[in-house]
């Protein structure tokens, strides 16, 4: 039988619904509301901070590249509000990213006022945020190449880690001989910076890329060592007795059931292996690789163009970012069984 709410609870359930509708309507429409005040502000508030591109001063207000990004986001945001409002399976994607956008927004605008509009902070090195999407769009090819050469030194230095150290790791905790040797010399040299490396690795080989290599290399193996070493030293007993009991050899205990089992902490050691090796990516490249973001960056600083040092600085931070979330996408396909416990 259909129970009928009474006339008293129907009056009580309806604001309540009403609350939530009218938040998801004000998330959808902040950053509409954010790149309209982002918007005046660049384009009412006169300048006080001289711009040191000459050409930028050239062109007329609505080509600055800090305008056409505004209104690019505020375009975006409006697709993005009618299309959730149509199309359900995107109205939680676009509630849950939409007041993001109007956040990153306001720190545009007062970015923009500290600097552009008030001038409290003084050129050349703190340029407005238009003076800096200017420099990150006449020196895009010059960056797009510095990332590219990044990415190859970063891979190969990360690649050869990881490989010595999943090896080492894998000795160490399965082996007991290993372990007493290999354990002290870990917890003696591991600890040590890469980047206090440097003199010796300039003394071995004139090369400055090897070197970069090998300290990369250095600094991504301690971390996948330890984690590794401590996953294979933890696997449970009964794993391996089940296994032993159906005819396991030791090579199918180290590679079926033992690294795998250890697949979790060595993700961790990969995660904190990364994360050491971008900044001793950019300590090596601004000591003599010849191209690279840290070389950029080098480059920029001594010539005083602080503009195009953030520039640099944003793509960094993009491309660390990407890096760091095609990791835990790998880490999530390979332990499907443990997706969503790290989120990224």
């Amino acid at each position: 039988m259909a129970v009928v709410s009474p006339p008293e609870q129907a009056s009580t359930l309806a604001p309540a619904s009403r609350s939530r509708g009218v938040p998801a309507v004000l998330a959808v429409l902040a950053p509409v509301v954010a790149a309209g005040v982002a918007y005046s502000v660049h384009a009412f508030v006169p300048d006080k901070q001289e711009i040191l591109l000459t050409w930028l001063t050239k062109l007329p207000d609505w080509q600055h590249p800090f305008v056409v990004l505004v209104a690019g986001v505020g375009a975006a945001s409006i697709l993005a509000a009618l299309l959730q409002s149509v199309w359900q399976p995107s109205r939680s994607w676009v509630r849950h990213y939409a007041p993001l956008m109007a956040g990153a927004l306001f720190v545009l605008t007062f970015w923009d006022v500290i600097t552009a509009k008030k001038d409290w902070l003084e050129q050349p090195y703190f340029p407005g945020p238009d003076e800096v999407f200017a420099s990150l769009l006449e020196d895009r090819r010059i960056l797009l190449d510095s990332a590219w050469h990044s990415l190859i030194l970063l891979l190969s230095g990360y690649l050869a880690g990881v490989l010595m150290g999943v090896t080492t790791g894998v000795l160490i905790g399965w082996f007991p001989r290993v372990r007493y040797w290999g354990m002290p010399v870990l917890k003696i040299v591991g600890p040590i910076p890469a980047t206090a490396l440097i003199p010796l690795m300039m003394m071995i080989s004139r090369h400055t890329y090897p070197c970069a290599v090998a300290l990369i290399g250095f600094t991504v193996w301690f971390p996948v060592t330890m984690l590794t070493s401590s996953g294979i030293a933890n696997v449970r007993l009964s794993y391996l007795d089940v296994a032993r009991t159906l005819g396991a050899g030791r090579l199918y205990l180290i590679f079926r059931v033992a690294i795998p089992s250890a697949l979790p902490n060595i993700f961790i050691g990969l995660f904190m292996g990364l994360g050491a090796s971008f900044l001793t990516l950019i300590a090596a490249e601004t000591l003599g690789v010849p191209s690279g973001l840290g070389s950029y960056l080098l480059w920029r600083k001594g010539a005083m163009e602080y503009a195009k040092v953030y520039a640099d600085l944003i793509v960094m931070a993009l491309f660390f970012s990407t890096l760091m979330t095609i990791l835990f996408k790998l880490r999530d396909h390979v332990l499907k069984w443990q997706k969503g416990v790290i989120r990224w």
